[in-house]
């Protein structure tokens, strides 16, 4: 009969000692996953800021002054050559 009951107080403490680790562990796991998310959330506002960025950066009307100012300018029909040109001279 004693060997019953300190058997039972033996696994009942090693069962709370064991949850306990479990909860700690589940806990642990809980706040790396909302960190994660926070950082997720993060870097899609960041995505976002950096799209809005290029299409401004990419935008026709901001880009023509600059190129004028280079010396470019639009391509003329001239410039362009049909495919058969291209294969006979070997292009």
């Amino acid at each position: 009969m004693r060997l019953l009951v300190l058997s039972s107080v033996f696994f009942a403490l090693a069962s709370a000692v064991l949850l306990y680790a479990l909860n700690n562990d589940t806990r642990s796991l809980e706040k790396r996953a909302q960190a994660q998310q926070r950082d997720v959330s993060t870097l899609r506002s960041d995505v976002a800021v950096l799209k809005a960025e290029r299409a401004h950066l990419a935008r026709p009307d901001r880009i023509e002054p600059l190129a004028r100012a280079l010396g470019l300018v639009p391509v003329r029909p001239s410039q362009y050559a049909d495919a058969k040109s291209a294969a006979i001279t070997g292009q």
